[in-house]
């Protein structure tokens, strides 16, 4: 008898941290690999890759260049994208953008994507599109869209409700790696949080408006404390 494996309910905000910090580790420009922050849990949501293979994959996601990608030919409404060797997952925005634009000058767009790491992933594009109001029908390596001018994200709107069951094993080891994209705890780093800094000597730098719940003052007087208690 094969022994269950135990679960965890993991939401929206924990699969987006830990794949944004992962992501982070690699050679995107820091700007993309926050535009495709979301990209690890729909894959997750719709039943393929997910986070089991951004583990797996994570040595070949490192080099990541999306500027790699080019356009090899093809009509406009039947592109031809080269992938340059590329993740799925870094394609898929490009892909999205491409048959948007493509749509502005007839009813259907096609796109054919090749060279392309785990082309399967691409499937994500069919989820994402929802959200600017893109059909996307994928068959093989040929993505089709039409406009249907009514946005939606099924997908995100079940995960917001329900999360995704994730192997504990897997999560952990996720969580364990998301952690070396911190700066590494030190004296500085514990007197540092968000936009302000407290100096060894209790001064506050930074922010100093009181939009939120920060007891500044407390924080200081800390500082000072422990200041004086060394003099």
């Amino acid at each position: 008898m094969t022994a269950c494996r135990e679960s965890l309910r993991i939401m929206p905000r924990e699969m987006r941290m830990m794949s944004e910090r992962i992501l982070s580790l690699t050679n995107l420009p820091k700007g993309f690999a926050l535009m495709v922050g979301d990209v690890v849990m729909y894959s997750e949501a719709m039943g393929l890759g997910g986070f089991a293979l951004l583990e797996q994959r994570l040595e070949a996601l490192l080099p990541a260049d999306p500027t790699a990608l080019s356009l090899a030919g093809g009509a406009a409404q039947e592109l031809v994208l080269d992938a340059g060797g590329q993740h799925a997952w870094f394609v898929v925005a490009s892909v999205l953008d491409l048959l948007d634009e493509a749509l502005e000058s007839g009813k259907t767009a096609a796109i054919k994507v090749t060279n392309c790491m785990d082309p399967a992933e691409l499937a994500i594009a069919a989820a994402l599109g929802r959200r600017v109001g893109l059909e996307i029908v994928m068959d093989g390596s040929i993505l089709s869209a039409s406009a249907t001018g009514k946005p939606a994200d099924p997908v995100l709107d079940a995960v917001l409700t329900e999360g995704c069951a994730i192997a504990a094993d897997l999560w952990w080891r996720i969580y364990d790696l998301a952690k070396t994209a911190l700066t590494p705890e030190s004296a500085v780093s514990r007197r540092h949080a968000g936009p302000i800094i407290v100096t060894e000597d209790g001064q506050i730098i930074g922010r100093v408006d009181n939009d939120d719940d920060t007891d500044l003052q407390f924080i200081s007087k800390i500082s000072n404390g422990s200041q004086e208690a060394r003099s």
